[in-house]
């Protein structure tokens, strides 16, 4: 679906990521739908469609006809088994389902997954190609999403994020400035892609005529969460003050290629945590 074809597409889970990705298609001419539980915080310019992802969709929810769908819901903060289920697995066979019965033109779906589903905690190098084994439910959850968009009969495309930062996600920010920081003893890797460049990357994969049916979009630094952490706190201008370790340390421990990604001809607006963080630092002392 190249940039030239004005095209109707709609948002599943129009949210932190969907929204900015929703307002650059319509800048680019698309006409675009934005799906969510309640839409009336939308932006004008986005057409507003009101349904549960984890109830099947009603047949008559747009009558348009469709080019391609991006599934960008999310269960940000609720780590729950439940949830993670109605989000990454009942969410998109529903879309996908409704698609097949009242949309069988739509050219492509896109549907945004997580690293999490990698399970290496020795610092190992990971991209498209390696086992996907985390035993965790969120892990085992996210592919049995994937398995679900693979297995439809349309050209569809898998993009595994990495940890999302950006306009009103400063946690680790936060965490050095309140002295609540878990700095490990041990080298833990930590990857990392702004929200800009998730926009930026579906956008992307939008817009290619032949695309992987699998990308792993992070930027191209995976780093030491202590140097990570060292770096916030000097941009701070404060010393790194560990807290206590969290109840469950974290089990992740990889490092992400994104040479198949760069491969395709995307370029990242924040190539590092440093550009990213830079900004992000900035908003958060305002």
């Amino acid at each position: 679906m190249g940039n030239a074809i004005k095209a109707n597409i709609l948002i599943a889970g129009c949210g932190y990521v969907g929204t900015p990705l929703a307002r650059l298609l319509i800048e680019a001419g698309h006409t675009v739908f934005g799906l969510r539980r309640d839409p009336s915080n939308l932006p004008d310019a986005i057409i507003p469609i009101s349904t549960d992802l984890s109830q099947p969709l009603p047949d008559d929810l747009i009558s348009s006809s469709l080019d391609a769908v991006v599934y960008t819901a999310s269960a940000t903060g609720r780590r729950e088994e439940s949830v993670y289920r109605a989000i990454y697995v009942d969410g998109p066979t529903h879309v996908l389902q409704w698609i097949q019965r009242n949309h069988p033109t739509c050219r492509r779906f896109v549907f945004s997954s997580s690293t999490t589903v990698y399970g290496q905690v020795d610092g190992s190098w990971v991209d498209e190609n390696s086992p996907v084994e985390n035993p965790a439910f969120s892990g085992r959850l996210m592919r049995e999403g994937e398995g679900r968009v693979h297995a439809a009969p349309l050209s569809s495309v898998v993009v595994r994020f990495s940890g999302i930062y950006g306009p009103d996600r400063h946690r680790l920010i936060r965490q050095v400035a309140d002295e609540e920081a878990w700095v490990p003893e041990d080298i833990r890797y930590v990857n990392h892609i702004h929200m800009e460049d998730c926009v930026g990357v579906l956008a992307h994969v939008l817009q290619l005529e032949h695309p992987d049916s699998l990308y792993l979009a992070s930027d191209h630094e995976p780093a030491e969460r202590a140097e990570v952490l060292r770096w916030i706190a000097n941009k701070l201008g404060r010393p790194l003050v560990a807290g206590a370790s969290p109840a469950r340390r974290p089990d992740s421990n990889k490092r992400c290629r994104n040479q198949r990604l760069l491969d395709s001809g995307y370029t990242f607006a924040y190539p590092s945590y440093r550009e990213g963080y830079s900004e992000e630092i900035a908003r958060y002392v305002r």
